[in-house]
C-alpha cells in the first residue's frame, strides 16, 4: 500500500513537472520549444548514480570514489539543466517569463527523480535486476 501511494505520488509529480515544462513552450505568447532540449537532462541525471550503484558494494561504510564521482556528475548534469534556459533567456531565444517556468518544472522533476531514489533506492528487497 506505502509503495502505490508512492508510486501515485511520483507520477503525479512528474505529470506536473512536465506540465510546466510544456507551459514554458507552447502558451502562445512564448511559442518557442528550445526549452525541450532539458528532457536530455532528464534522462542522463539518474545514469552515473545508477552505474555507480551496480559497481558499487553497498557493505562497505566508507567513502566510495566511484560513488562521490557519480553524485558529482549527477549534480553537473542537474546544474546544466538549470543553466540551459537561464542562457536561453539571457541569449533572447525565450522569455524570462518561460524560463521562470521551465525552472519550475526542472525543479519538480529533480525533486520527483530524487524521490524515485528515495522511495525505492533503500528497500532491502528491491532489485535493479527487476527492471
Amino acid at each position: 500500500v506505502c509503495c502505490l501511494a508512492a508510486l501515485i505520488t511520483l507520477s503525479f509529480g512528474g505529470a506536473v513537472g512536465l506540465m510546466f515544462l510544456m507551459l514554458g513552450c507552447a502558451l502562445p505568447q512564448y511559442n518557442q520549444y528550445w526549452p525541450l532540449f532539458v528532457l536530455f537532462f532528464y534522462v542522463l541525471s539518474p545514469i552515473p548514480y545508477c552505474i555507480a550503484r551496480r559497481l558499487v558494494d553497498d557493505t562497505d561504510a566508507t567513502s566510495n570514489a566511484c560513488k562521490e564521482l557519480a553524485i558529482f556528475l549527477t549534480t553537473g548534469i542537474v546544474v546544466s539543466a538549470f543553466g540551459l534556459p537561464i542562457v536561453f533567456a539571457r541569449a533572447a531565444l525565450i522569455y524570462w517569463d518561460a524560463c521562470a517556468l521551465v525552472l519550475t518544472g526542472n525543479t519538480v522533476i529533480f525533486a520527483t527523480i530524487l524521490g524515485f531514489f528515495l522511495v525505492f533506492g533503500s528497500n532491502d528487497d528491491f532489485s535493479w535486476q527487476q527492471w
